[in-house]
């Protein structure tokens, strides 16, 4: 079983594939490489849900203002 597929790209040939996705898919894979390159990321997600689940949160409202 292959566990990792090593290929050379340039970051302009990263960055033109990044910019011809749609938006949707473009915010996907940000938040998909986000996550795969820093723990403090997921760690930040899991406590955010952890927060939600107690019910320790505000409205946008509540903390900016009107």
């Amino acid at each position: 079983m292959l566990s990792a597929l090593k290929i050379s790209i340039s970051p302009k040939e990263m960055i033109d594939a990044v910019k011809g996705m749609k938006k949707k898919e473009r915010d996907a894979f940000l938040e998909d490489l986000l996550a795969a390159t820093s723990p403090e990321y997921l760690e930040s997600i899991k406590e955010g849900r952890a927060d939600y689940k107690a019910g320790r949160i505000k409205t946008h409202r509540e903390v900016f203002g009107d």
